[in-house]
């Protein structure tokens, strides 16, 4: 099967250049690149397609594989991020099942990211961020999903054709919506595999980090009502009920003594498990600096989450079309 490989990007900056040395390096008989900036530069990089689109959203750039593209297989990376040598390889076995209309598979944090992207790294690997959503940043066993994000995710060219692309009223999002119509509407499986690694440069904590996480919050709750197959969770619940009960708790146990020994149990108990995780992180990553900016990078990341959720949750409206790509595009 020939593989055609998606890259949406504001400009051809350095992770672009990164991805490019190493998309050459992949062992993979048939695939093509395409690099879809809003401008063109004129410069060129060898064996890639570079097609300006003007200043439209990664969305309205991922849609124009159904124009440009010639495989059969749509490969989504972001420009941040950069494939294993046998990425293709290990992704397109997966393809020899009819049913499976896309895969998905980690998007790992490079050893060459910063003590601050490596934090936000180990925040999201961290099941008291994550829950059970770890998978998608570390190695685990093969599944099927029916959710996954575009840093690295393959469909099939005509599924994707016949579903009209992604939605570009959402952002972030569009991938949650594509992957519910696919297992919704379509009945069709996605498939997350271990072996399909990308290494994927996280946003520094704490402000790009946050941003990032605030975004997301907001269209998962935008999510719940709009599209409850598959986001109405209780996951998806757990940090805005923990952010309440820390602002509502507090009072109570001003006025109540049973109320302040349950609200200071709880508390303990939590700030053990946040000081566990960072101690982990610090162990995975080999830096005492990476696990003590963990602790706060878990809190802050409740917390905001917690928030964002909730006024997605509120809102009763979809997230602004047409986004921007604002620097990386994930």
């Amino acid at each position: 099967m020939k593989v055609s490989v998606i890259i949406p990007v504001k400009e051809i900056n350095d992770y672009v250049m990164e991805s490019h040395g190493y998309l050459r390096k992949v062992d993979y008989p048939d695939f093509e690149v395409l690099i879809f900036p809003d401008r063109d530069t004129g410069r060129r990089l060898p064996g890639a397609r570079i097609i300006p689109t003007g200043p439209v959203g990664p969305a309205e750039k991922r849609d124009l594989a159904i124009e440009h593209a010639t495989g059969e297989i749509l490969a989504f990376l972001d420009d941040d991020a950069y494939p294993r040598w046998d990425w293709l390889a290990m992704a397109v076995r997966r393809f020899a099942d009819p049913e499976v209309a896309a895969v998905g598979g980690p998007a790992v944090t490079p050893d060459s990211d910063t003590k601050l992207q490596k934090a936000s790294g180990a925040v999201y690997e961290s099941r008291l961020a994550s829950s059970r959503y770890t998978y998608r940043y570390l190695p685990t066993a093969a599944r099927e999903v029916d959710d996954f994000p575009t840093v690295n995710l393959f469909v099939r060219k005509d599924v994707f054709a016949r579903l009209g692309g992604f939605d570009t009223a959402y952002w972030p999002g569009e991938d949650t919506k594509l992957c519910h119509d696919i297992t919704r509407r379509l009945g069709l499986k996605i498939i997350y595999d271990p072996g399909v690694i990308v290494y994927h440069h996280r946003r520094r904590l704490f402000g790009p980090h946050l941003r990032q996480v605030s975004r997301y919050a907001f269209q998962r709750g935008v999510f719940v009502r709009t599209f409850p197959e598959t986001s109405l969770r209780p996951g998806y619940f757990v940090p805005s009920a923990f952010l309440l009960f820390a602002a509502l708790g507090l009072p109570a146990s001003i006025v109540s003594a049973p109320a302040a020994v349950a609200y200071l149990s709880v508390l303990t108990v939590y700030s053990a498990a946040v000081v566990t995780a960072s101690f982990a992180s610090a162990l995975s990553y080999g830096s005492l600096t990476v696990g003590a900016l963990t602790l706060p990078g878990i809190v802050l990341t409740h917390a905001f989450y917690g928030y964002h959720f909730i006024r997605g949750l509120l809102s009763g409206r979809r997230a602004p079309a047409g986004v921007r790509v604002e620097g990386t595009v994930n």
